[in-house]
């Protein structure tokens, strides 16, 4: 089978195609015939080092497909069926090996390439407007990339929620994505001189002075001031990943500063802890999609072959919404 090899740290030039044999299900573990595989900064990050990773190594860790096989002890998943995943390594590969208890069921009306886009992205979006921080009527989040995969789909659930969203975007496109996900308030940083100096101020006035309840980070070290200079008395700041690079540390006593404020730096394995939640969280996602209240936009599809390409898009903000690897 064809497969992506991560060669050593570095860019998205240490991304080649490799020949391996075929997987083998051991007890616990599905092979899978991928139809398509997920593209996300986590990837980048593992294969820039940034997170440690062994080399060589498969990357990826989303997508969808068909059981081709069952290992021993698996019960409850039969050759055929169609199954997702958030966590199985070595996704970039014409066939994946899935833990059992990963195996997401992947419903009637929902498509594959649609159910590779929505693990990792839909359930991030999912624990961080209903367990972070909870959002509710009458709330106002600040979302920046609020047009890339998790912005677009968290926007959508804010609002369903009852919450008003300000999206920070870096074009008129991708402005009109984030108000069709269902924005209220849209601010292109490209227009900005000095984004940490004048997001704030745009963001109180927008709020009648008082900020925003939550600010949902995404983007890391050039977005991180701002983001806590725009929330309200006692909000939250919720660094949910590092687009633009990891932020440095900081005096906590800048927390006082802005009156009381929390931040949290959260990551998806600790919302899904347990096989019920994991279950419960990726039925709401895939419910909605299939009921038609969540829009799933697949902004960009790459052959697998072309994997060094789609990394190069995603890292170079050239993408919206999910990108996804089809074998």
């Amino acid at each position: 089978m064809r497969a992506i090899h991560a060669t050593e740290a570095g860019g998205p030039e240490v991304l080649s195609v490799v020949d391996m044999p075929e997987p083998h299900a051991r007890p616990g573990e599905l092979v899978v015939r991928l139809a398509a595989a997920g593209v996300n900064f986590r990837d980048t990050y593992e294969r820039s080092g940034v997170y440690p990773m062994p080399f060589p190594h498969v990357p990826g860790a989303e997508g969808a497909g068909t059981v081709t096989a069952v290992g021993e002890g698996v019960t409850d998943v039969a050759v055929g069926d169609r199954v997702a995943w958030a966590d199985a390594r070595a996704s970039y590969a014409e066939q994946v090996l899935v833990p059992a208890a990963a195996a997401l069921p992947v419903p009637d009306g929902l498509d594959l390439e649609t159910a590779a886009a929505l693990p990792l992205q839909g359930m991030t979006a999912h624990y961080l407007v209903a367990s972070t921080f909870p959002l509710g009527p009458g709330q106002t989040a600040l979302l920046t990339a609020a047009a890339g995969g998790v912005g677009l789909l968290l926007t959508q659930m804010a609002t369903a929620r009852g919450a008003r969203v300000i999206g920070l975007v870096g074009s008129r496109e991708k402005e009109v994505l984030a108000r069709e996900a269902g924005a209220a308030e849209v601010v292109r940083y490209t227009e900005l001189d000095d984004l940490t100096a004048e997001l704030p101020g745009i963001v109180r006035e927008l709020t009648g002075g008082a900020g925003v309840d939550v600010a949902y980070d995404g983007v890391g070290r050039t977005t991180f001031d701002a983001s806590l200079a725009s929330l309200r008395r006692r909000g939250m700041l919720v660094l949910f990943g590092g687009a633009s690079g990891q932020v440095p540390p900081f005096d906590l006593q800048r927390l006082n500063s802005v009156g009381s404020a929390f931040v949290t730096r959260p990551k998806l394995a600790d919302y899904v802890a347990d096989r019920e939640e994991l279950l419960w969280r990726a039925g709401e996602v895939f419910g909605a999609a299939v009921a038609g209240r969540l829009t799933v936009r697949v902004g960009a599809r790459f052959p697998l072959a072309e994997a060094r390409q789609a990394h190069e898009a995603l890292e170079g903000r050239g993408t919206t919404g999910k990108v996804l690897l089809v074998p």
